[in-house]
């Protein structure tokens, strides 16, 4: 049995019932191939809250990410946490519900939304990264560069033509 299927068939008989949880899977046994999490341990930390047509399911999940500055493209990554709060209905009547289905809590599809929603996307190594140069490309974090940069909008370009003939 998977660690993130949950029986619950006992704490639905019990509406008002809590229970937390600490459960552990993989990248891998949650079928995400994604660059950005690579293989290794996600840790679920949950709550039950057990309602009269449903289940309350709030807590954290933690897993790593990997990825590349979107400055200096210098390889970035950590530990993460994502909060998580779902409900799960035997008779699903909410559109953004998960289905209850044999008195079972199949915590994959949540816990895989959750990861891979908010996984970031285009992270920075340091606040002040100062990336590469667009005139010569060094890094400007490792070596100093004296370009200067002339940034030129080209929705003036007709403008600075104008400008130009009239010197």
């Amino acid at each position: 049995m998977n660690s993130l299927i949950l029986n619950v068939a006992e704490l639905l008989r019990k509406p008002g019932t809590e229970r937390a949880f600490q459960l552990e899977s993989t990248i891998e046994a949650l079928g995400i191939s994604e660059d950005r999490l690579p293989p290794g341990a996600v840790e679920v930390n949950i709550r039950l809250d057990v309602l009269s047509d449903g289940v309350v399911v709030a807590g954290t999940v933690h897993a790593t990410w990997k990825g590349e500055c979107r400055r200096c493209l210098s390889p970035v990554g950590g530990p993460f946490e994502v909060p998580v709060q779902e409900i799960y209905q035997a008779k699903v009547t909410n559109p953004e519900a998960f289905p209850l289905e044999h008195d079972q809590l199949d915590l994959r599809p949540m816990v895989r939304e959750a990861l891979l929603l908010d996984t970031p996307v285009a992270p920075i190594c340091r606040e002040d990264c100062a990336g590469f140069c667009p005139v010569c490309g060094a890094d400007r974090n490792s070596t100093p560069c004296t370009c200067v940069a002339e940034v030129r909008d080209e929705r003036w370009s007709a403008l600075d033509a104008l400008r130009d003939e009239s010197r």
